[in-house]
């Protein structure tokens, strides 16, 4: 074994300056720390840069989609379309509603949501949601028009997909919503946060009355000099505001997203370039027309070349000091999806498949060269100790 670094490199790390702790301090300072003028300038600076006509800050990608769903009238007994290689949330909000997730399967290069399964399963149902696993995205425009046909809605799972372009266009303007996640590991990090955005405005009202507890509309100025004490509720809402803090590090991440994506995609094209001539490894699919977010950096092994499989991987990754994960444990295998709609882990065989040879590498713009070059010099230590050749 070569030898490892001498410190642990983490998975994953936030990329704050002195101008995102610049900006939280002057919020501190302000005395205003809750949702506030700072969540309102996000809300217009995001929704400029993604091309949309509305935004709304919340505290999660899963509040986003949550309000997405309630404001389209999704209720009990109805069927939401989705795939099961993505996290929790995608899957979870349906179930807020005492709707169905209906699960299909992914297509085997992008793991993205594979459009020739829908039609068979889109009658009746309300909407679907698609998601740009790891940041590459997703078939939408064969999506939309499925979803039109059918007469459902869709709303885009977008955590990883900023900023994913989509012909020449960033993600975030095209579907009835498009939700955000600024969670820590994030290309944009507001610690937790999302934003929802959409080019209805009825919709768009909606759902930022819901999410600060259906009271009336900016019912959060009612202790600012301008503001009035008096608010109604008007609808049984939740708690999914952002706050001033958030947003303050959300506007300075804001000013450098391209700048931080760009470090992301020379990461990205160094592990391509290193890993590409190896039978034993599978590079990222990326389509040379679109823009990749690089979120995460999904390496598949070919296990039938390894004396190891995918949990001694990672084991032997951690042994040099690098830090991996996995993405994603396919929902429809999980205990509370198998037990509740009977799913067995070969009814979504592709999503299945992939799942067990996948690892997900460190990818995020806080990593030095030699970060990078550990990284590859681990992953080529391991193919050479334990290949079958």
């Amino acid at each position: 074994m070569a030898p490892p670094r001498d410190t642990f490199l983490p998975f994953a790390l936030p990329d704050i300056g002195d101008e995102e702790i610049t900006e939280v301090i002057e919020v501190i300072r302000s005395g205003w720390i809750t949702t506030g003028p700072k969540v309102r300038e996000f809300e217009r600076q995001f929704a400029a840069y993604i091309g949309a006509g509305h935004a709304v800050a919340v505290n999660s990608c899963t509040a986003a989609l949550h309000l997405a769903l309630e404001a389209i009238g999704l209720g009990p007994g109805d069927r939401v379309v989705t795939t099961p290689y993505t996290f929790a949330a995608t899957s979870e909000v349906i179930r807020y509603f005492q709707a169905t997730p209906v699960f299909v399967d992914v297509e085997p290069y992008t793991l993205n949501i594979d459009p020739a399964h829908l039609d068979a399963v889109m009658p009746g149902a309300r909407a679907v949601i698609p998601v740009h696993v790891a940041g590459a995205p997703c078939r939408l425009a064969e999506i939309q028009a499925i979803a039109r046909r059918h007469g459902a809605r869709v709303i885009e799972d977008a955590a990883h997909a900023l900023p994913t372009r989509l012909d020449g266009k960033l993600i975030g303007s095209s579907s009835d919503v498009t939700c955000f996640s600024f969670y820590a590991t994030k290309s944009l990090t507001t610690g937790e946060g999302g934003m929802l955005c959409t080019e209805d405005q009825a919709l768009a009202e909606r759902c930022r009355t819901m999410s600060l507890h259906g009271i009336s509309r900016d019912a959060w100025k009612r202790y600012m000099a301008d503001g009035s004490w008096y608010y109604e509720i008007v609808a049984p809402g939740y708690k999914y505001n952002l706050t001033d803090i958030a947003a303050a590090l959300g506007l300075a991440q804001l000013r450098k997203v391209d700048a931080m994506w760009a470090r992301r995609r020379e990461i990205a094209g160094r592990y391509d370039q290193a890993f590409a001539g190896l039978a034993e490894l599978q590079i990222p699919t990326q389509a040379p027309d679109q823009q990749h977010a690089w979120h995460l950096y999904m390496l598949r092994l070919h296990l039938e070349l390894l004396r190891i499989d995918r949990a001694e991987f990672v084991t032997e990754l951690k042994r040099r000091q690098i830090g991996a994960s996995v993405h994603f444990i396919p929902l429809h295998t999980h205990p509370y999806y198998r037990e509740t709609y009977g799913y067995r882990p070969e009814d979504l065989p592709v999503a299945w498949r992939e799942y067990q040879r996948e690892i997900s590498l460190p990818l995020y713009s806080r990593m030095s060269d030699t970060d990078v070059d550990d990284v590859i010099a681990a992953v080529l230590d391991i193919v050479t100790a334990q290949c079958r050749r």
